[in-house]
């Protein structure tokens, strides 16, 4: 069964959209999933643009898709507490609306792009209430090399073109206008500095081999080395775009099963 609707969020202050994959059959309590949407995406981005409904049939899960606009799923400095809302007041609700597990070993949270920086920054900093992180083609993992660097050249950062007027637009949101340095928002410095007297979710990231980011995300795997972290990752021919997050996320539901 498929959901699509709106809900008031007493944490955004406003209507925000949400769409779930239910089960048919199953026994509950069921797992869940929380699915994330990447930078262009919004609630619907999964169901439109992959085979999850086919997917998820053979999980005894609920597939949960938030929309979070182009926040980076952050508390921003200018706008909407998201990561508030995402990691806090959605689960309450999932929790008093569906039959669900609160077990941190039934709770998955996964995406790709900047929804695989959202995936990875909850495992990491909330590792009491996710047992599986799925990062595919995850984005932003070296923030404060990127900070600083558009810091000392912005015009510079401007002429690269693209989309980066509005990428600058959401990191002056998040950041506020000097860009200023938060190492709660930063994947690397939570990754080295993950409390070892905590289990660590289980992480599997995934990046195709023609991805622009996959020199970021071998980086990033180099980092996940000297730590004592539980992650796997892997790579094979693919781009940035939705024939390789589509295979990947059957692969990534895949090893979340075993």
């Amino acid at each position: 069964m498929i959901l699509r609707g709106n809900f008031y969020s007493e944490t955004l202050c406003m209507d925000t959209g949400v769409q779930l994959y239910l089960p048919n059959k199953g026994q509950a309590p069921f797992r869940i999933v929380y699915l994330l949407h990447g930078l262009h995406g919004d609630s619907g981005t999964w169901l439109d643009n992959t085979m999850l409904p086919v997917y998820a049939k053979q999980y005894n899960a609920v597939f949960v898709m938030p929309q979070v606009s182009r926040s980076f799923y952050a508390n921003l400095k200018y706008g909407r507490k998201f990561y508030d809302y995402v990691g806090n007041e959605l689960p309450q609700l999932c929790q008093r609306n569906f039959n669900i597990s609160a077990k941190k070993e039934d709770t998955a949270v996964m995406c790709c792009s900047m929804g695989g920086y959202g995936a990875l920054w909850f495992a990491l900093s909330k590792p009491e209430q996710y047992g599986f992180c799925g990062a595919i083609s995850p984005a932003g993992m070296f923030v404060k090399q990127a900070l600083d660097s558009i810091r000392s050249d912005t015009q510079g950062y401007l002429k690269t073109g693209g989309e980066a007027e509005e990428i600058l637009t959401d990191l002056y949101a998040i950041y506020g206008e000097n860009l200023e340095y938060r190492p709660d928002y930063d994947l690397l410095y939570l990754t080295k500095n993950f409390n070892a007297d905590k289990k660590s979710p289980k992480i599997y990231i995934t990046c195709g081999t023609e991805d622009d980011l996959r020199k970021e995300n071998l980086a990033y795997k180099e980092v996940l080395k000297t730590t004592g972290l539980d992650f796997t990752y892997e790579e094979w021919a693919g781009g940035h775009d939705w024939y390789f997050f589509n295979e990947a996320l059957k692969k990534t539901l895949e090893f979340w099963h075993g």
